[in-house]
């Protein structure tokens, strides 16, 4: 079963069969779907993609053999019609009752009603609603939407007497009713009406963000009678509908593995860490910008694809070209092990994914593909996906604990704030990691060295002593402690011993 079908699915609750909605991933967050013949409310701003849902609702019945009735009040039927081409879809077979000034759309496959409802009164209109569905006969009804409804009912406690008459009709006729809802920002709050009358309530957000995507996220508010996931999560519109990204939960993953070393193929590199970081666990890799970050995970990768191992790399920040013929240069070559599906490389923009979709792609490269080892360059530009870095640390440690517990090796690559000096990044995550390796330049006889310290490791045993290292045609390799010299991580040590120039790196 492939991780859409997971989310997709759930397991059988006491109301029995559930009415999926159609969207990969929200049937999970519903608790495993609707409960048929019940109504439903989904409330959001314009451009939240309310429209969007309701007809992958009516789509997906459509698929199992459902009939879907589209009341519209808001919308012509030729700007539905817009909208499913956009995406793709054909709307045959779905009935629509549109009551606006448009013209009518003739199809063989579907019957339309045109009304002014300027020109009736409520109960009339509502009459007319009633009948389509009873000459339809559908199973799923989408309302949209309840605001012009409200404007027609004019008084609060009419609007709830009708629509409370809806609710009662359709569900003596076994059919499930999504309400879409306007949330505008002349608007006072939420129609606390429709909230309590409705079985239960989505909501849809969309946040602008200062640059790029926007950020969409949904929470389900209310669902009568059964269990659902609570608090905000992430989701998508784009060609094709809507994509929900549940809230990553670790503890619901965790599968069993064997706690071994994973080494590196650099055998200093490897005794500095007892054999290396354990599976199941994340190393961070900090350090300023070229000081060797990124070789070094690719040291890791390199030497897991040649035992066979499944491996992935998200790029926020090197070009994905340049990183290739970077390592090919070291006597790295991926490019092989990429041909065959051992590794991959993955671009990521950090302008157009939201941090629940990053997660989700994770996932499915780790219960879909079997990855064994992960690779996130750089966190600043992970960073850069959210839309509040306190958020962040969350987030990133429910990713952390769910590739721990799946028995995969993190490696974190966080950069300082410049080139030479100690400070470290904005965002403080040494913490959360099981392993930390500090990378850091120092200044010798004239030359601009490297050195290399494990700062902690709770895997085992490491080394507490700084050595240099060096990368070059030859890969990298470490060298000798540097005993000759104090103070190289603040980046001007003091030379207080004989140094030996050319033996400071093995074989250099």
């Amino acid at each position: 079963m492939s991780i859409d079908d997971h989310m997709a699915a759930a397991p059988p609750l006491p109301q029995g069969i559930r009415t999926s909605i159609g969207i990969p991933g929200l049937d999970g967050i519903w608790g495993g779907g609707l409960i048929p013949g019940r109504l439903y409310l989904v409330e959001g701003a314009p451009g939240a993609g309310k429209t969007t849902l309701g007809l992958q609702f009516l789509l997906e019945g459509r698929a199992r053999g459902e009939r879907g009735l589209f009341i519209t009040l808001s919308e012509t039927a030729e700007e539905l019609e817009a909208v499913a081409v956009s995406h793709g879809w054909s709307l045959n077979g779905i009935d629509l009752f549109e009551l606006t000034s448009a013209e009518n759309l003739s199809s063989p496959d579907r019957e339309m009603t045109l009304l002014h409802p300027w020109e009736v009164e409520l109960g009339e209109t509502m009459k007319l609603i009633t009948e389509e569905a009873d000459r339809t006969t559908p199973t799923r009804v989408v309302f949209d939407s309840v605001s012009e409804l409200r404007l027609l009912a004019e008084e609060p406690l009419r609007f709830r007497r009708q629509v409370l008459a809806l609710k009662q009709f359709f569900a003596g006729r076994k059919a499930t009713v999504l309400l879409l809802d306007e949330l505008t920002s002349n608007s006072n709050g939420r129609d606390l009406q429709l909230l309590s009358l409705s079985h239960g309530v989505i909501r849809l957000e969309r946040l602008t963000l200062d640059f790029g995507a926007p950020h969409r996220r949904l929470e389900i508010m209310k669902m009568r009678g059964s269990t659902y996931r609570e608090g905000w999560h992430d989701y998508v519109v784009r060609t094709g509908g809507i994509e929900a990204f549940p809230t990553l939960i670790a503890a619901e993953h965790v599968v069993p593995f064997i706690s071994e070393p994973v080494p590196s193929g650099v055998a200093e590199l490897d005794a500095l860490l007892d054999k290396g970081p354990l599976r199941g666990t994340s190393t961070l890799v900090t350090g300023p910008s070229g000081s060797g970050k990124s070789t070094l995970a690719l040291q890791y990768v390199w030497a897991a694809a040649e035992r066979g191992e499944h491996c992935v790399i998200y790029e926020f920040d090197e070009r994905v070209g340049t990183l290739l013929t970077r390592s090919a240069k070291l006597g790295l070559d991926l490019q092989p092990h990429i041909e065959t599906g051992i590794v991959a490389l993955r671009q990521v923009d950090p302008a157009q994914i939201a941090p629940g979709e990053f997660a989700h792609i994770i996932r499915k490269e780790v219960e879909e593909k079997a990855a064994r080892l992960v690779v996130i360059d750089s966190l600043n530009g992970y960073l850069s996906a959210m839309a509040q870095e306190k958020q962040l640390v969350l987030r990133m440690h429910e990713l952390l604990s769910y590739l721990n517990q799946q028995g995969v090796l993190t490696l974190l690559l966080n950069p300082q704030h410049g080139a030479f000096s100690g400070s470290q990044s904005s965002l403080e995550l040494s913490y959360l990691a099981d392993t930390v390796v500090l990378l850091q330049f120092f200044e010798a006889n004239g030359r601009v060295r490297k050195a290399l310290s494990i700062i902690k490791n709770r895997g085992g045993a490491h080394e507490d002593r700084i050595r240099e290292y060096r990368i070059d045609a030859h890969g990298l390799r470490v060298g000798e402690p540097l005993t000759g010299f104090r103070g190289v991580l603040t980046g001007t040590p003091a030379y207080i011993g004989p140094l030996l120039e050319e033996r400071s790196v093995q074989g250099a």
